[in-house]
């Protein structure tokens, strides 16, 4: 089966540019304004839509996303809730949207049954922060049986044989983690991201999309000199929670201009 998602990346290559991956938590501020937040951030150039459904021990994320989940799941939110969001947010975009979550809500749903109603709603496939390639083979299954895409990820302590595995399992692209640590802005992004997805390059990734602490267009151009895509969170869930949905549009615009290839 084609991935919508790497279909997503290549399109954005072809138009001579890297892809822009945007994060948001569903549920903040409420379940409706993220729906809309989701819709503006694909209208305002994000190539990918990348929803991380609240949980009470979010291990990756930094303070801004943590402070924006805890809120959501205050404010109610259900597992059930990512399903009608995704659905709603596919038939208002026509844009990949990635769930990126953790194992045990996955579990306790049931994989088989989670990646039926993810497909069903129209969802492009799951980021698995907290779960390897050699302790998901039921994930692996039922992906290959609904076409859904599944993104592991790379990190810069990654061995040489856990990078192999990463690339032979992952599909979509090879979420590459930029440095050590949770997610947030940082002021100048680890080098070695630039030596990780090298060495993704070696065991035959062709979609590495890095991640964590890029937050603005220099960064955004900066990452795409030598990988495929940005993964930018945390500005985008400041901007909604300081200044709403206007505030989104006009950072997602923002970190878009970066992704040209020229924008260097």
């Amino acid at each position: 089966m084609t991935s919508r998602v790497a279909a997503a990346i290549d399109a954005a290559r072809a138009e001579g540019r890297g892809a822009f991956v945007g994060y948001l938590p569903l549920g903040f501020p409420d379940l409706q304004t993220s729906i809309d937040a989701a819709v503006a951030l694909a209208e305002n150039g994000a190539d990918i839509l990348e929803l991380g459904p609240p949980y009470s021990d979010p291990v990756m994320d930094g303070t801004v996303i943590q402070e924006a989940t805890q809120a959501a799941l205050a404010g109610g939110f259900r597992l059930r809730d990512t399903f009608t969001a995704v659905r709603e947010i596919t038939r208002r975009v026509d844009v990949p949207v990635l769930v990126m979550t953790y194992w045990n809500p996955v579990l306790q749903y049931g994989v088989d049954r989670y990646a039926d109603d993810l497909l069903a709603a129209g969802g492009a496939g799951l980021i698995t922060p907290d779960i390897t390639p050699e302790a998901a083979p039921e994930w692996i299954a039922a992906s290959e049986r609904t076409g859904l895409d599944r993104v592991f990820l790379a990190a810069p302590t990654s061995t040489d044989e856990r990078l192999e595995l990463i690339a032979k399992n992952s599909t979509g692209f090879v979420y590459t983690v930029s440095t050590m640590g949770i997610t947030g802005e940082r002021a100048q992004l680890d080098a070695a991201a630039r030596t990780l997805v090298a060495r993704l390059r070696e065991h035959g990734v062709e979609h590495a999309c890095v991640g964590i602490g890029i937050s603005n267009a220099e960064q955004v151009a900066g990452v795409l000199d030598y990988a495929d895509g940005a993964i930018v969170g945390t500005a985008l869930v400041r901007a909604l929670r300081e200044r709403g949905l206007e505030g989104l549009a006009e950072t997602a615009q923002s970190l878009a201009a970066g992704t040209a290839r020229d924008a260097n």
